[in-house]
């Protein structure tokens, strides 16, 4: 039987988080939905999804309904279920406030950088060997800025043409993993740091903070309300 290649976007759940910063994920997935004609949204467990296909490749694209720090719990599920290897058939896309507003990193590998849904994802999974599509959003513009309402802040009328592109950029990356193969889309999609770039010095230890983000609101740690689920797709 022909494995699904299995897509996941993180970002949080409810209206009130459409269009964050942490919510690129979410945004990357849209775009494939409405790119390749996916099916759906249907609710898989701690998820919603849609099905189709992206070349030859049949695909399962994936958005977390459990908030940002608890995305391990929904993409353990899908993998577990489906019967995938991380390494092969797992592509997981996230923000980056590392990375200024735009750019992409793609890696095969490696450690989840402070981003608590990538460090949920790896704590689950058991491994740090899948391929992972960073966007970035650009660090806070002021080093007293509180980090995680800045993630869950919206972006200027400026980074939105940015990020327009970058989602745009970020599906193309994932289709050329699905078709090609992940060392091409690195080749082809990693974006170099731009020069004489000027960013503001920030805390180092506040990262984590700021890449759980769901963790500010009261309903966090559980689901999703079952309103809001349907239109996730």
């Amino acid at each position: 039987m022909e494995p699904y290649f299995i897509i996941v976007g993180l970002g949080n759940p409810g209206r009130k988080y459409d269009g964050s910063r942490h919510n690129v994920g979410f945004d990357v997935i849209d775009e494939l939905v409405d790119r390749f004609h996916i099916g759906g949204p249907d609710r898989f467990g701690k998820s919603m999804i849609g099905k189709g296909r992206i070349g030859d490749r049949k695909v399962i694209l994936v958005k977390p309904l459990t908030y940002m720090n608890l995305s391990g719990e929904a993409v353990q599920e899908i993998v577990h279920y489906y019967k995938a290897d991380p390494a092969l058939d797992l592509v997981v896309i996230s923000d980056d406030i590392d990375l200024e507003a735009g750019r992409l990193r793609l890696r095969k590998k490696g450690s989840a950088g402070g981003h608590n849904g990538l460090k949920n994802i790896v704590q689950h999974l058991g491994t740090t060997d899948f391929p992972r599509i960073r966007v970035g959003v650009g660090a806070k513009p002021d080093p007293d800025y509180d980090l995680a309402d800045y993630v869950l802040g919206h972006f200027s009328a400026q980074e939105k043409k940015i990020m327009e592109e970058a989602v745009s950029k970020a599906a193309d990356a994932v289709a050329c993993i699905v078709t090609d193969g992940v060392d091409l889309a690195m080749n082809r999609y990693n974006t170099p740091r731009k020069k004489k770039e000027k960013r503001p010095r920030r805390d180092p230890a506040a990262q984590e903070d700021a890449q759980g983000a769901g963790e500010k609101t009261p309903a966090a740690q559980g689901s999703a309300p079952a309103a809001e689920n349907e239109a996730f797709l």
